[in-house]
Parts: C-alpha cells; structure tokens; sequence
C-alpha cells in the first residue's frame, strides 16, 4: 500500500474510476487500493479486474452499519472518491473521513445539484431549460447532497443542437480530463 490510499465507490459503468485508477498507477505515493460498489453486475466491477484493484460489493444495510468501516479499514483507506456513486453517504462515515470524500457532479453546482439530479437527469434538465452552459464540479461531500464546498469547475458550451447523449459526452472528456488532477491536487495540498 502506498503514503495515501483511495478507495473508489462507483455504482456504474465505471469510466471515471477506471480513469481514477490508471492515473494514480503513475503516481509514486497515492493509489487505488480498492473499488467499492453497491451493484453486483456493474460493469465497473469487470473494470477494476481487468486492472488488478481488489473490489467490494455492498448493500445498503451493510452501508449504513458502522462495521462498514472495518471494510474499508482493510484497504487502509485514507480517501473515498465517489465516482458515479448515486447513494447518499451516511453521516458516520462523513465523520470518519472528515474532508477526506470527493465527489465529482455532471453540473455547475449549485444547479442541478440534489436528489434525483444524476446523470441523464442532469443533461437532460439543462436541455431542457436552454442553458447556455454546463460542466462539472469536484466537490467534498457533507451531508446534503451535492452541497460541500467546492474543489474545482470546469464548463462547456451547450449547443442548440445539443442531446442529452451528446452533453453526456462533453461532460465525460471534461471528467476525464479533470478528475484524477484534481483528487492528486487535493489530496497532495492536504499534507
């Protein structure tokens, strides 16, 4: 295990985690030592395999008993970061990791932040109302969603002939383009 060790929870497909984790493979003292998921047949399960990180499903009784930390405990976890994880994160485990879980959100927050806004949601919501822009935040997490300070933003234009599918994608190359630098930032600024 390395100085500082992530632990990713992810729900999904898993593209961001799988970016998570080839970013820190070339980085000396800051890894993934684990993925956490809380879907069996999430594709990011099969990702993180094909990667060598060890993973961990879970449910959601198990998520909100404070023996979950014993789990994480054996990743030596020093951060969590959420990518793509939709639950929201019980207070005991914001306590155990104050300012230590990030979270990325496919928006500009403080809009189209909150519960229900994920995803498609969120695109199809900023379509919806001819936002000129959108874009993503790294933030922390507390316990309200999508409302800890903010770490980072980065927008894009949203075109007249934009799709939910093609807002997706721009959203996507900003969260790979962005979100592994910023976790190293944070993480690195915090020693």
């Amino acid at each position: 295990m390395s100085d500082r060790n992530i632990v990713v929870f992810a729900s999904g497909s898993g593209s961001n985690a799988e970016q998570l984790i080839k970013h820190f493979e070339a980085v000396e003292d800051i890894s993934v030592s684990a993925v956490f998921c809380n879907k069996p047949n999430a594709y990011v399960l099969e990702r993180a395999k094909k990667l060598g990180v060890p993973s961990e499903v879970f449910d959601r009784s198990s998520f909100h008993d404070e023996q979950f930390l014993n789990r994480l405990q054996k990743f030596e976890a020093d951060f969590i970061v959420l990518a793509g994880f939709l639950w929201k994160v019980p207070e005991y485990l914001i306590g155990a990791f104050p300012d230590k879980i990030i979270n990325i959100h496919p928006a500009l927050l403080p809009s189209y932040g909150g519960k229900g806004m994920y995803g498609q949601h969120v695109h199809e919501a900023v379509i919806a109302n001819k936002e000129p822009f959108s874009g993503i935040t790294i933030h922390l997490v507390n316990e309200n969603y999508d409302e800890g300070r903010t770490l980072f933003q980065a927008k894009v234009a949203v075109g007249a002939e934009d799709t939910p599918d093609s807002l997706a994608q721009k959203i996507h190359q900003l969260e790979h383009q962005h979100f592994p630098v910023v976790v190293e930032d944070y993480i690195r600024g915090l020693r």
